[in-house]
């Protein structure tokens, strides 16, 4: 007979984590400095949140409903802060300026800062998040 894995279990570790890890695997915590770089660079379209907004759930729902599984990671609220800092190099860095304000949830294509909810909302009204999303390669139809 098949034994259940345990509710606690869950969610699954990252590689390099152990089942017994405190944090899940989509919380980003400020010991970890480079973690937002890294994940931005790594992934198509990714979707940086606090935990439990209900603006990240519509970015999460719209994108899923063109097909995109967009990345999602959750922090808390006293982390924000330190997140928005590297959110802020990282736009810099492509940008060349530091003067675009972080707005979360913080939404990145291609590894560029796109936008927050709004920004999301009028592309997709326009008709421009579509190929803005197939360029990033996150979408092949």
């Amino acid at each position: 007979m098949q034994q259940a894995i345990p509710y606690k279990a869950w969610p699954l570790p990252l590689p390099g984590r152990h089942a017994g890890d405190q944090k899940p695997a989509t919380q980003f915590h400020g010991s970890e400095k480079g973690a937002v770089r890294d994940a931005v660079s790594e992934n198509a379209v990714i979707v940086l949140a606090r935990r439990g907004c209900c603006m990240s759930h519509v970015v999460k729902r719209l994108l899923n409903g063109h097909g995109v599984n967009p990345s999602v990671f959750e922090f808390e609220e006293d982390e924000e802060n330190d997140v928005a800092k590297e959110l802020e190099t990282i736009g810099a860095e492509h940008d060349g300026e530091n003067n675009r304000r972080v707005q979360f949830p913080a939404v990145f294509i291609g590894g560029r800062m796109f936008g927050g909810l709004d920004q999301v909302m009028a592309t997709h009204i326009s008709g421009e998040l579509i190929p803005a999303l197939k360029k990033a390669g996150a979408l092949w139809l």
